[in-house]
């Protein structure tokens, strides 16, 4: 029972929540890199916020599934058909034995989710099943999908509330807007002058091509570098480094545990969703808030994600309840195509 890849995609990899615990040890925590989207998919199919799912950039893959179950997407705005008929984006499909899925380009945002009842059952690795491309650790053997590859999944017949099970996702900024992201102070802040803080905020900058799990890179004015050395520190995802080249760098999902530039600010959790899915040529501009209203907004981000699971759990006791058998949905096409 699998889910077979005919065509990869843009670095389709296997990822889950990551394996924050094991940064102590070197490890990066890698997982996926919109979370928001990655748990809503996961929801809607009836899994856990931290089953494995499918991550693909600005091109989808192509599968084939080799059981029957249930699948769901979410992330960017990707033109998606299953068995040639459209398929919309953070809604719950029945799937069967054959049945194939067509993934394309991202009309909008840059990282895509497929979520499959059960998870993807890939071996755990320290804990998790996400891949770490740079170690070659996780996932499916440590890389990106290729043409041919089977990835476990289980057999799923049945769904409750099946036919509630579809939400608003939040939509990507668009391609011709350029995005406001907060941040929050950095620790090496008050190293920079000034005159280098209020540059920072008031310039607007482009995502570079050079961008990628690791880190996205920002190219704009060049921002001066302060004198100071400093030893390594801990990193997080969101953290702006400013190198030698005084062009900042995002650190991302699969960003080394510690680094030695200095950090001028951290996007605030609420905007890293938003941030991480801004595309190569993509303008953005930052806004300094301070900690308690970053905290607000991730309180209200993580009462969304709850509100829509108690919604799905509620709804496994509302009529319709749906037609969640194979034996059933396959009769009632019968008699439709008649």
């Amino acid at each position: 029972m699998s889910l077979r890849v005919l065509k990869p995609g843009l670095q389709t990899t296997v990822q889950d929540l990551g394996r924050p615990n094991h940064q102590i040890d070197g490890f990066p925590t890698s997982g996926v890199m919109d979370q928001p989207a990655a748990i809503t998919a996961n929801l809607l199919v009836g899994n856990p916020a931290s089953a494995a799912v499918l991550e693909f950039f600005m091109a989808g893959p192509t599968v084939e599934f080799t059981v029957s179950t249930f699948i769901a997407l979410g992330g960017a705005d990707f033109k998606a058909t299953l068995n040639d008929q459209p398929v919309d984006p953070n809604r719950c499909y029945q799937v069967h034995e054959g049945d194939r899925l067509a993934i394309g380009h991202a009309a909008s945002g840059r990282i895509g989710y497929l979520a499959v009842t059960g998870g993807l059952q890939v071996a755990p690795v320290l804990g998790s099943r996400s891949t770490t491309l740079r170690l070659q650790l996780g996932g499916y053997s440590g890389r990106p999908l290729q043409a041919g590859d089977d990835l476990p999944i289980e057999e799923h017949l049945t769904l409750p509330g099946y036919y509630h099970r579809h939400t608003k996702g939040s939509a990507p900024v668009s391609k011709d807007t350029t995005a406001t992201i907060s941040v929050l102070k950095g620790p090496q802040w008050d190293w920079f002058d000034p005159a280098s803080r209020e540059s920072f905020l008031d310039t607007t900058y482009t995502v570079s091509n050079q961008s990628d799990r690791m880190g996205y890179r920002l190219s704009g004015p060049t921002l001066p570098v302060p004198d100071q050395s400093m030893l390594s520190a801990a990193t997080v995802m969101g953290a702006i480094q400013i190198p030698a080249s005084g062009q900042p760098i995002v650190l991302m999902a699969d960003r080394q545990t510690t680094g030695g530039y200095p950090l001028l600010a951290v996007i605030a959790s609420a905007d890293l969703p938003t941030f991480t899915q801004l595309a190569p040529g993509q303008t953005v501009q930052f806004n300094l808030i301070d900690q308690a209203e970053a905290q607000t907004r991730l309180e209200e981000g993580r009462r969304t994600i709850n509100q829509l699971a108690q919604k799905l759990r509620s709804a496994a006791f509302l009529p319709p309840y749906g037609i969640t058998r194979v034996a059933n949905q396959r009769i009632a096409t019968l008699f439709e195509e008649e």
